[in-house]
């Protein structure tokens, strides 16, 4: 007997998305997360909120020229398709390009969605404008981050439950899909003792009981990998990206896990592209942490030097906030697992910001007095970025290079050769009493700040690092961090699972990370920022649109 028309499993943001197209068509839908219910959401809670759109009134606002068709060769210039599997992550890259480019905007702004109104500039490429990155700004920080776009869509859901088309199974964990005659049917699983931890903590596995639920429609919302280090190496692209690290940092909390890939594999569904992730170059380790060995992103702006663990200027397009993957194999290539940035007072005030909804409480808040308190009027860095100053064990401050090398050298090892860092530092600095420059690094200032949006938040007049008027001097040790799974389930537009021998599985769907956010992996080989959060809401909005659900 079938209890509703779709079970989703997961309630991050895809799920919630899903659901809440579900319920509006008259569909009776059932939730269920191994979370307890203060953890909906799930890790979109903890993001900055960012969202790649196209041709937006921000942009405008801001003098940005952007485009459909420009949009589009910038994401096809970075996912760098070349596979067979490939069809089916093309397909979804163009509609997510056409989405972003038409009704996206609209559509969230009807449900109350507001963007802070500079648009940021990330993943800029640094190579040919055929290659790798947006071209112009695209990143709309959602006005109340990683909260304010979950908001909206958990309103909905929770209307829904309250008319009672929606049902909240927390602390339900799936461990099977039920299937007949190569149909999935439903799902089964434990169900564990109730966990009173703070949203994001880890919470206990006690199984008090058991359950089993059966639908026309399986949805899979579950998420990607990057909770689970030994995952992460086990797909790591060593051929393209080199070993592993030894070590790193976690962007997302442990209970971004993994375990549904492999349950909905026994199903028969077929993953594609599991080689194909994105983690972070720039992890610092969290002061205060909130899941284990908690790592926060810098978002740099693009004047801080960056140095390999040997004090090696890295070279173009391995510049700050320009080429993520490029970047984190050229690191790999040196034997160690970190960097260094090296910048002043000034750079870090302007330029250093963090990654995640708790560390950028002004926007979670709305405020637009905190914004402008924080991030114009004052004369230090954000209060945020000013306690890892003080607190975090990657931050170091001196008052001159010897002071800075002597302790990056008691921090990690005796590897930073005093005069070569001097030398390369000095020959930059050479470089900023003129408008001209053959440093490729302050080219990419100068054309930052022609965009206002840049020249007012994000990017700091050039000045000598080594001029003690912009000092202190400061080095941040910075820890590869994962984040994001770019492979998955292989679906069709409608996010129905295909297996092993290209069929589609009747009652089986799936959406966001663990689909590739589409298709597979609608990024290819790259992401450009903002298409995370971004393909959450479409590749939901798709599967609770399709007819084929239920």
């Amino acid at each position: 007997m079938n209890q509703c028309d779709v079970i989703v499993v997961g309630g991050g943001l895809a799920g919630l998305v899903a659901a809440s197209e579900l319920a509006d068509r008259g569909k009776s839908v059932v939730i269920i997360d191994q979370e307890p219910e203060h953890f909906l959401g799930g890790q979109a809670f903890w993001s900055l909120g960012g969202l790649f759109l196209v041709d937006t009134p921000e942009q405008h606002r801001m003098g940005i020229r952007d485009s459909r068709e420009l949009a589009l060769n910038d994401w096809m210039g970075s996912a760098q398709f070349d596979r067979t599997e490939d069809f089916w992550p093309r397909k979804w890259a163009e509609a997510y390009v056409d989405f972003a480019a038409g009704e996206m905007r609209p559509w969230l702004h009807a449900m109350g969605m507001r963007w802070f109104p500079i648009v940021g500039w990330a993943e800029r490429g640094g190579s040919f404008a055929n290659g790798h990155g947006n071209s112009v700004p695209r990143f709309h920080l959602t006005w109340g981050v990683g909260p304010g776009t979950v908001e909206p869509f958990e309103r909905r859901v929770r209307a829904h439950a309250a008319a009672g088309k929606i049902t909240l199974k927390f602390r339900h964990r799936c461990s099977a899909l039920l299937s007949e005659n190569g149909a999935v049917t439903g799902v089964t699983g434990e169900i564990l003792a109730d966990d009173a931890s703070e949203r994001g903590w880890s919470t206990n596995r006690d199984v008090i009981g058991g359950f089993e639920l059966r639908a026309p429609s399986v949805l899979v919302t579950s998420g990607g990998i990057g909770g689970d280090h030994d995952l992460v190496r086990k797909a790591w692209p060593r051929k393209r990206l080199g070993e592993p690290p030894k070590k790193m940092i976690s962007g997302v909390p442990a209970h971004v896990d993994g375990r549904m890939i492999a349950i909905a594999e026994a199903a028969g569904g077929r993953t594609i592209n599991t080689d194909r992730m994105w983690h972070y170059t720039e992890g610092v380790k969290n002061w205060d942490p909130i899941w284990p060995n908690h790592g926060i992103r810098i978002l740099p702006g693009p004047s801080a030097m960056w140095f390999d663990a040997n004090g090696n200027r890295l070279k173009p397009p391995c510049m700050p906030g320009f080429d993520t993957l490029s970047t984190l194999k050229e690191i790999l290539a040196t034997g160690h697992d970190y960097s260094w940035f090296i910048m002043t007072q000034k750079i870090l005030k302007k330029e250093v910001a963090l990654s995640g909804s708790e560390q950028n409480p002004d926007f979670a808040a709305k405020s637009w007095l905190k914004v402008v308190q924080q991030r114009l009027l004052n004369k230090k860095a954000t209060a945020a970025v000013e306690a890892f100053k003080d607190h975090g064990e990657d931050f170091i401050v001196a008052n001159g290079l010897e002071e800075l090398v002597e302790k990056m050298n008691q921090k990690a090892g005796n590897l930073i050769q005093l005069e070569k860092l001097r030398a390369q530092i000095v020959a930059r600095d050479s470089q900023v009493d003129n408008p001209f420059t053959k440093d490729a690094q302050l080219m990419a200032v100068h054309a930052a700040r022609n965009y206002r949006g840049d020249r007012l938040m994000r990017t700091a007049k050039p000045h000598r690092i080594l001029d003690p008027e912009n000092g202190p001097l400061i080095a941040i040790k910075l820890n590869i961090i994962t984040r994001k799974t770019l492979g998955g389930f292989e679906t069709d537009m409608n996010g129905q699972v295909f297996n092993g021998s290209g069929e589609l599985i009747p009652g089986l769907f799936a959406a966001g990370e663990v689909s590739g956010f589409g298709g597979g992996g609608y990024h290819g080989y790259n992401a450009l920022e903002g298409s995370f959060l971004g393909g959450c809401i479409f590749s939901g909005r798709q599967a609770g649109r399709a007819d084929t659900i239920a």
